[in-house]
């Protein structure tokens, strides 16, 4: 018998939630979905055409018109807005400077949380994001929230800028974003970023990706199986 569940991993920015949902999934042959990339998405929309997220009837006319799909392209996912490969253009600067403030709006939430809700009911997905286990699945069956130390995620995000050509900013341009991320994901009325109570912690901050992928992986199996065991009392 085989079984699949749900993978939700929650926690700050640049603390490796993308990379580690994708290797799992990668692993266990499961759905990725970056709930980042959709509100980054949605950000750029709202930058492309001068249009506020602040002026309710504004967002509330933009919405419908904003279209997000992933595809596969050269052998990663790629985010597409209204058909357009957006993929390089969401994770600029310009994009992670802003996405927090729509990210707030609660018309936007909404929208992409049904979305992703739906992306998700056949189960076997790994999910990334600020709201994953606590309000997007609630009943998924492995929560982890990702946390480390400002310093090494920061080192991570100006790295991983860098290895994308970006060099027109500096380490603290990088921190000062990073924390007010922190600081609006985490108080914002809407769904703010908080530890689900049976969420697993993995503080990264001086660990390997392969010594986090090993445990997160080792958790997934045992949920499994778990799972596994249910269906077989039930059957």
């Amino acid at each position: 018998m085989t079984a699949k569940i749900t993978i939700a991993i929650d926690g700050y920015a640049a603390c490796g939630k993308s990379t580690l949902a994708k290797a799992l999934a990668k692993e266990l042959g499961y759905i990725y979905v970056d709930s980042g990339a959709m509100y980054r998405a949605t950000t750029l929309y709202f930058l492309n055409n001068q249009l506020s997220w602040d002026d309710a009837e504004t967002v509330r006319q933009a919405l419908p018109n904003i279209h997000i799909e992933f595809a596969k392209v050269g052998g990663k996912t790629h985010t597409f807005l209204n058909g357009q490969d957006v993929e390089e253009e969401i994770r600029t600067m310009r994009i992670s400077n802003q996405v927090s403030y729509v990210s707030a709006v609660s018309a936007v939430r909404k929208m992409l949380v049904r979305r992703q809700q739906e992306m998700g009911a056949m189960k076997g997905l790994a999910m990334d994001g600020r709201d994953i286990g606590t309000v997007v699945f609630k009943d998924a069956e492995l929560k982890l929230f990702m946390t480390a130390s400002i310093e090494a995620r920061t080192q991570r995000r100006l790295e991983e800028l860098q290895a994308k050509g970006i060099f027109e900013v500096d380490i603290t341009e990088v921190e000062r974003n990073l924390l007010e991320r922190d600081r609006i994901d985490s108080s914002r009325d809407d769904s703010p970023l908080t530890q689900a109570k049976d969420a697993v912690i993995i503080d990264n901050t001086n660990l390997s990706p392969e010594e986090q992928f090993n445990m997160a992986l080792e958790l997934a199996r045992t949920r499994i199986a778990a799972k596994i065991k249910r269906l077989e009392l039930i059957g």
